[in-house]
């Protein structure tokens, strides 16, 4: 019996969803965007990339060819021949077009329930929810306190925090209660500890996570993000992919945000790199060392942090194209009967209006363990993915989804 590996390629969205309209983001399409402004020369970035967005090892498993069943559009520098890989797309049935519903769908299990969301006023948070917090934290206040881009915000209040030790809390359009503070001066560990606070007090509200977001630097011009963001998430339902190979006794790798999104249950080796780069060496560490039968699950978040939010068109192609560069790395560590199937939690398209995830299909690309390469078209659900696994890995069947090899 071979491993199962999932990479998500965080945010890497093809467009195309039907309720695109319902979340304000009706035409958006992360990747087909990407690839329109790489081939119109709005790609390019002096010391980065330049020209077409290429992409070869995706596009040799069918990339391509699931964003154009996606959207009905052949993707610019993309050859769109047949695929060594199976190829299609997975339409997310979950609520909202956060990372733990999209990845809790693809693990198997689709969220039913409605999200909590604060409201787009200043300020944002309940009265209730900001003095519970400042008390039990002891805490000399809060700055922020309204929706927004998490670098401009930092940028705008940072010194301020310096100042008086106020962490910056904000949200987004996200179900998301987010605390940032400079993580020499507050100290991380103490940030830990205000957003466990935090996560306790918003569960009433149904937040989906608490995120710690620690920087350093001393001026605006140089404050800086750490690679040391914690989620701090609500548990995920029962039976998903996850629980059902730790129950069977078997290895499971999280690997990068993983045991976060799932609130550290059955998550078996938790390991978490600084970019996606060190994650994909701990995926080819992990594919080195992990038994037959085990599950690595893998999110690479750089794709959605660093380029998505920003609307950083050029850094994402660049980092779009790093990945498929060291994609070959991973096949050749992949035994003969390894499966891997790549996929995506939502869409950020960095071309569209505000800073927000965008509702689109996830494209689904899967090689390995004997499968047959060719079509699988479009997934109504997500847990499709999960279906697939649980079957090669020979796990009990979980309560949604459909495998495309039955």
């Amino acid at each position: 019996m071979g491993r199962a590996l999932i990479i998500v390629l965080d945010s890497v969205g093809c467009g195309g969803a039907a309720d695109a309209h319902a979340y304000g983001d009706e035409g958006a399409d992360t990747l087909g965007h990407i690839a329109l402004r790489c081939a119109e020369g709005k790609g390019d970035r002096k010391g980065l990339r330049a020209g077409p967005l290429s992409l070869p090892a995706l596009d040799a498993l069918g990339l391509g060819l699931a964003m154009r069943a996606s959207t009905g559009v052949s993707p610019p520098g993309f050859a769109c021949a047949p695929a060594r890989g199976q190829w299609g797309y997975g339409v997310e049935t979950s609520k909202g077009k956060d990372t733990p519903s999209g990845h809790w769908e693809i693990a198997g299990t689709p969220v039913d329930f409605a999200w909590g969301y604060f409201p787009q006023t200043i300020p944002t948070f309940p009265k209730s929810l900001t003095a519970a917090l400042v008390a039990e934290a002891r805490l000399p206040g809060i700055l922020g306190d309204r929706h927004a881009s998490g670098t401009k915000i930092i940028a705008e209040l940072a010194e301020e925090h310096l100042r008086t030790l106020k962490p910056i809390c904000y949200t987004s359009a996200d179900s998301v209660f987010q605390i940032a503070a400079h993580e020499e001066a507050f100290g991380l560990e103490r940030l830990y500890e205000v957003c466990g606070i935090a996560r306790r007090l918003c569960d009433p509200l149904a937040i989906g996570r608490v995120i710690a977001r620690p920087f350093v630097g001393r001026a605006a011009a140089d404050f800086t993000r750490t690679a040391h963001r914690k989620d701090f998430s609500v548990p995920p339902p029962p039976g998903n992919l996850i629980e059902r190979a730790a129950s069977a006794g078997r290895e499971v790798v999280s690997i990068g945000k993983i045991g976060d999104i799932f609130a550290h249950r059955h998550t078996g080796c938790e390991v978490k790199g600084g970019s996606n780069g060190q994650n994909v060496d701990l995926t080819l560490a992990a594919l080195g060392e992990t038994a037959d039968g085990g599950l690595i699950f893998v999110n690479l978040v750089d794709f959605d942090s660093e380029y998505g939010h920003r609307r950083d068109v050029a850094g994402y192609a660049a980092c779009l194209e790093a990945f498929d560069a060291r994609l070959p790395e991973i096949a050749a560590k992949m035994r003969a009967d390894d499966f891997c199937v790549l996929t995506a939690d939502h869409g950020n398209d960095p071309t569209w209006r505000g800073a927000d995830h965008t509702r689109e299909h996830a494209p689904i690309l899967a090689f390995g363990g004997g499968a047959p390469p060719g079509p699988i078209g479009a997934r109504s659900t997500l847990a499709d993915i999960a279906a697939t696994l649980a079957l090669k890995l020979g796990l009990p069947a979980g309560p949604h989804g459909t495998s495309w090899l039955a």
